[in-house]
């Protein structure tokens, strides 16, 4: 057991990770900053379930050892005085922070490509076997994904506001899990969406993920959103339930009923990867699944209503970088405009925030105004209902869905894709706005190397009912 292990072995795991970061950092831009090794390196007494394992921390969470600057000019000197509760979390069951990893600019974004450090680069660009094209590692939690999926940590946090975790996870051929809304604190976090914002995990494997995400899953009375202890409870006695009634055999899956929706197989979807999530369902048949086809009507409405709801919660959480109370100050020149305090900020605020920042604070900014806000917001609202009502009318007859992570692999650095880059989120921002846990694991590759992941969605809570499923797809493309 890792826990076990003494002080010497953990030591030489931790020296590991430091030397791989120092071998494929430079070229794979996973992470921002290194914190030093004497702030990490101690003896944590006792059973720790983490003790001695590295792990990565995304940009957008506080940490009280590392600058946490969300990838952005705007919070480039922000040194945070509190570490955020899931950093508190991991430290006390003795995890090792490594450092921050790189994401998009507040977490806006979905190939990472959209930050003040650069882009990120996925690590199995540099292998052989692939078709040796720079690829995005996916966004905007890419640094995180990358460093797993590279060897440089063993494990990682991200964030999920509409796919942050699993379209980098499926990019990487890591695992990524995304927490039902609500489970994991985020107090400490950097908010983009406060209603969709999830911590979510990357792992190599879905054993480690659970490790970790069993560490995390605790009440939090600083978050608002946080659920009580008692929930947690029902929630996980429900899943433990449901998983006692299928067979006794933990190779089979007899008696699990897997919901196939029909709306996520969209034209866009690579032929490939339609073809791999048939051969994963068609697998899990074979070992006693039962396979029913569903619907969620909803769903096409779904990736419109998503960025209406958190462009609106992004223009209003951003407005509090002004340079004067939050975030980054440029000194406006003489000549310039200063008869309003507004247009003062607004200096600032253009130099501060990158392209994308700016045009989702725009959008969301006139959802929210008098003339918009019933045609746009409010309308994506009851979408948002809608998608909700469709997941819980979906799982009085299933355990989960099964569905592609993304459209395609890893896209191209540098490919010009326009307005097509927003539809990268296609398949995961369902369940970001039902609020309902998701997880992407590898699921093979496709011709030219390059993994493809597959998600498994459940209802809220269900989380270890996910993991015996996405224990069961990986096993079947590992053996």
């Amino acid at each position: 057991m890792l826990q076990r292990l003494n002080v010497a072995t953990t030591g030489r795991r931790f020296l590991h990770w430091r030397r791989a970061i120092a071998e494929k950092n430079a070229s794979i831009n996973a992470f921002v900053y290194i914190t030093p090794k004497t702030k990490n390196e101690q003896t944590n007494a006792g059973a720790k379930n983490l003790r001695g394992l590295g792990v990565a921390i995304k940009d957008n969470i506080c940490t009280v050892d590392a600058p946490t600057t969300c990838s952005s000019k705007m919070l480039q000197e922000f040194q945070s005085p509190f570490d955020a509760t899931v950093v508190k979390l991991l430290r006390e069951q003795g995890a090792d922070i490594l450092g921050k990893t790189n994401c998009d600019e507040f977490g806006m974004g979905s190939l990472n490509i959209n930050s003040v450090h650069g882009p990120v680069i996925n690590p199995l660009s540099f292998l052989d076997g692939v078709d040796g094209v720079s690829r995005s590692a996916g966004g905007s939690s890419g640094g995180s994904a990358a460093a797993v999926a590279a060897g440089m940590c063993f494990a990682a946090l991200g964030t999920d506001t509409g796919g942050s975790v699993r379209l980098p996870a499926s990019y990487c051929g890591v695992v990524g899990l995304k927490p039902s809304y609500g489970l994991l604190s985020r107090w400490g976090v950097v908010s983009f969406a406060d209603s969709l914002d999830c911590v979510g995990v990357f792992a190599a494997n879905v054993q480690d993920t659970r490790r970790v995400f069993d560490a995390l899953n605790v009440h939090d009375p600083k978050d608002p959103t946080s659920v009580p202890e008692e929930i947690r409870r029902q929630a996980a006695a429900d899943s433990q339930a449901r998983m006692d009634s299928w067979s006794g055999d933990k190779r089979s899956l007899r008696g699990l009923r897997i919901g196939v929706p029909q709306e996520y197989f969209p034209a866009e979807l690579s032929p490939f990867v339609r073809q791999r999530v048939k051969d994963v369902i068609s697998e899990l048949k074979s070992i006693g699944a039962t396979v029913i086809p569903v619907s969620l009507p909803s769903t096409s409405y779904a990736l419109s209503a998503y960025y209406v709801i958190a462009s609106a919660e992004a223009s209003s959480n951003m407005a509090r970088y002004d340079g004067v109370e939050y975030g980054f100050q440029v000194r406006s020149p003489p000549e310039a405009d200063h008869s309003t305090a507004s247009r003062v900020y607004a200096y600032t605020r253009t130099r501060g925030f990158g392209e994308e920042v700016q045009k989702r604070v725009l959008l969301g900014t006139y959802a929210l105004t008098a003339d918009a806000f019933d045609n746009y917001f409010l309308q994506a609202q009851k979408v948002r209902q809608l998608v909700k009502d469709d997941f819980n009318r979906s799982f009085l007859g299933v355990d989960v869905l099964i569905h592609a992570s993304a459209i395609r692999t890893a896209p191209p650095l540098g490919e010009d894709g326009g307005l097509s880059t927003y539809v990268q989120d296609v398949l995961t921002v369902p369940a970001s706005l039902a609020g309902v846990p998701a997880m992407s694991v590898p699921a093979g590759v496709e011709r030219d190397g390059w993994p493809v992941g597959v998600s498994i969605v459940g209802q809220w809570g269900s989380e270890r009912v996910l993991m015996r499923v996405g224990s069961a797809v990986t096993g079947v493309f590992t053996e």
